[in-house]
């Protein structure tokens, strides 16, 4: 208990110290607006990818539908917060589009998680297509292809820094529980898994609810931040994007997604002025991580407090000793 205790104030000890140095970093100017922009779409990108690493790392489902479900939030939270332009209003949309995407999921995910490998990633494909193709008709009431204009702005980095502390939190305690374990299970061997009397499918259709919720409140902090959203904004590449970085950190290693979306993020503000040469040196440096380090930056390892105060810093997220 004492030992529990000892960890879990480390970790809240870790969090409050990242604020404190953001805090103070904006108080004395240093945080100029690229960095502040730059982070806080790296704070979106990792409730994005925690999401999707919870789906394919955890789960062993690959899930190619995450942008369809980050378009819910968003234009929910888009016009709910333009109607009612309260703060109220701007939290009621992050709730809507978190509940129609967790519903959303549950209704798709109970038919096409029976399939695996390229077939579940063609099924939520589509989904994220018709999610997507939706709004571009529902011309009433999202103004079609034209998108949203004039979205009231409630987003700051701080919001977004303690979003990222709950979510990751609601995450890494599913993924240590034993509904976690379960869902482990069925990502090492389904077979075997069922053969024990686990439920495959509940297990896979919980972990996919939760990356669809977590990824629609990312949708709904990214609209009231960027103010503008258009249904290509959610189109297939942006699902891509959020594949990258989970696949960059470790397919399946929640620090590992920290680390890349932080990495992958300054590089790219950083090789904002080199023009057509961005994307280039963008995909050689993804290039040479995936060959000389196929499994990621930290494969399936994570950041243990448990595991730092006994013997090391890293353990795997299928060691008991976590």
């Amino acid at each position: 208990m004492r030992k529990n205790l000892k960890v879990n104030m480390s970790w809240l000890g870790l969090m409050v110290t990242g604020f404190i140095i953001l805090a103070v970093s904006y108080s004395t100017g240093f945080m100029t607006p690229v960095i502040e922009n730059t982070l806080v779409m790296i704070g979106i990108n990792i409730i994005l990818a925690v999401g999707l690493n919870l789906v394919i790392g955890v789960s062993g489902q690959f899930s190619l539908g995450h942008a369809g479900f980050m378009a819910i939030g968003a234009y929910a939270t888009a016009i709910l917060s333009m109607k009612t332009p309260t703060f109220t209003g701007f939290l009621s949309g992050l709730l809507v589009g978190a509940l129609v995407s967790g519903i959303v999921a549950l209704l798709v995910g109970i038919p096409t998680l029976r399939l695996s490998g390229d077939y579940l990633a063609i099924a939520t494909l589509g989904v994220a297509e018709i999610i997507r193709s939706l709004i571009m008709n529902l011309d009433s009431i999202t103004n079609g292809p034209a998108g949203l204009f004039g979205i009231t702005p409630f987003v700051t980095w701080s919001m977004v820094y303690v979003i990222v502390c709950i979510t990751t939190l609601i995450t890494t305690n599913f993924i240590n529980s034993p509904a976690g374990r379960a869902t482990l299970s069925v990502r090492e061997n389904e077979i075997a898994a069922e053969s024990m009397g686990v439920n495959t499918t509940k297990y896979k259709v919980v972990a996919f609810v939760i990356g669809a919720m977590t990824a629609a409140v990312a949708g709904g902090l990214y609209a009231s931040y960027i103010q503008t959203i258009v249904p290509g904004n959610f189109d297939f590449m942006k699902s891509i994007d959020i594949l990258i970085i989970v696949v960059f950190g470790g397919v399946g290693s929640i620090t590992g997604t920290f680390i890349a979306a932080l990495v992958l993020g300054f590089l790219n503000m950083f090789l904002q002025d080199a023009g057509a040469l961005r994307m280039i040196i963008y995909a050689l440096a993804l290039v040479i991580i995936m060959i000389f380090k196929p499994s990621g930056l930290l494969g399936t390892k994570e950041l243990s407090f448990k595991r730092l105060f006994n013997k090391g810093g890293l353990t795997n997220v299928t060691s008991k000793s976590k």
